[in-house]
């Protein structure tokens, strides 16, 4: 007798996600905190068949696709995988494009649309960029690090934050840039608060708990336009 492929939202065994797909899909569906059966209604698909995704090798419609990436809030191309390898920005330019200074609201709420940024420090070596899992706190920047870590050692230093997006479709993009002082947290109670408010665990891995927070005195960002 075959069985029945387990639904339980924590059930994501070792033997589960074994394709790129079934990686991606379980791995997205667990970030949410959802049952395979709650995915399943979301997109319009029985669990089993969830579960059967995530396990084994298949070819689901182009529609159930479409269904499953908005069930997850993701593109088709971030849950197939085909984004994953793609070289950005060698698209064409348009003849049409200019670049356009966006105001301070509205890189704050591109910064908040984000989670994944890169910082500007000096080291003694020379300037180093390092990309970091970053969370909005009020005014601030804020991301985790390990104690001994280039960017911990910045502290008290001027350094930069950017971020970007590029759209190959559009040959469109922007970019926000902050710059301030750099500083350590130390109040229990903020790092309580950033730790209780972060989305996930450092992508880097490892003993990341040393949280450092930029706040911005400037802060500037720039559009890629089209006049039509």
């Amino acid at each position: 007798m075959k069985s029945t492929p387990s639904t339980n939202p924590q059930d994501v065994s070792e033997t589960a996600g074994r394709t790129d797909l079934g990686r991606r899909i379980a791995a997205r569906r667990t970030a949410l905190g959802l049952s395979r059966e709650e995915l399943g209604r979301k997109c319009g698909a029985d669990g089993n068949y969830i579960a059967y995704l995530e396990e084994h090798a298949a070819s689901p419609t182009i529609g159930t696709l479409v269904r499953m990436a908005d069930a997850l809030g993701i593109t088709v191309d971030d849950l197939t995988g085909a984004s994953a390898g793609r070289v950005r920005g060698r698209s064409t330019a348009r003849r049409d494009s200019e670049l356009v200074a966006l105001d301070e609201d509205e890189c704050r709420r591109l910064l908040g649309t984000h989670g994944v940024g890169r910082i500007a420090v000096f080291t003694p070596e020379g300037p180093a960029v390092l990309p970091v899992n970053y969370l909005i706190a009020g005014p601030d920047i804020a991301f985790r690090t390990a104690v001994e870590a280039l960017a911990a050692r910045a502290a008290g230093t001027e350094v930069a934050f950017e971020i970007d997006n590029i759209d190959d479709v559009t040959a469109g993009g922007w970019s926000v840039l902050a710059v301030g002082e750099l500083e350590a947290v130390t109040a229990p109670e903020e790092i309580q608060h950033l730790t209780a408010t972060a989305r996930s665990q450092p992508w880097a891995g490892g003993p990341r708990t040393h949280w450092m927070k930029l706040t911005p005195v400037r802060l500037t960002g720039r559009r890629v336009a089209h006049e039509s």
